[in-house]
C-alpha cells in the first residue's frame, strides 16, 4: 500500500480520497482482526482458572484493547480529515511510519518526547 500524505495546511485532509478509503479499509480490517483475537483470548481466559491463567494473557488482552481504542481514534481522525498529522507538532507523519503503524498519532520525534515525559 502506498500512503500519500499531503503537506498542505492543517485544515485540509492529510490523505487524498483514494488513499483515505484504502487506509479506512486497512484500519477496519485490523480492528476486526484484533477484536477477533481479543474475543478468543477472553474466552480462553474465561474457561481457565485464575491460578492457571498467565499474567501475559492479561497483558495481551490489555494491549489488544488499547490497540482497538487507537484504531477507533485513527478512524475518527480519517473522518475529520486530520489523519496523518502529528498530534504534537501538526506536521505530516512520514508515510513509512503510517505503513508500519497505521493508527499512530505522533511523528517519531514527538513520540520520543511523549515517551520521555511519561517516565
Amino acid at each position: 500500500m502506498t500512503t500519500s500524505v499531503d503537506d498542505g495546511a492543517a485544515g485540509r485532509p492529510a490523505l487524498g480520497d483514494a488513499a483515505a478509503r484504502e487506509m479506512k479499509q486497512r484500519l477496519e480490517d485490523e480492528r476486526r482482526r484484533r477484536a477477533s483475537q481479543l474475543g478468543v483470548l477472553e474466552q480462553s481466559v474465561g474457561q481457565t482458572s485464575v491460578e492457571q491463567t498467565e499474567a501475559s494473557d492479561y497483558a495481551r488482552m490489555e494491549n489488544l484493547r488499547e490497540s482497538l481504542t487507537e484504531i477507533g481514534s485513527a478512524l475518527q481522525r480519517l473522518e475529520e480529515g486530520t489523519y496523518g498529522r502529528c498530534e504534537g507538532c501538526a506536521q505530516p507523519i512520514p508515510a513509512g511510519r503510517l505503513e508500519i503503524l497505521p493508527y499512530v498519532r505522533f511523528c517519531v520525534k514527538c513520540q520520543g518526547k511523549k515517551n520521555r515525559s511519561a517516565r
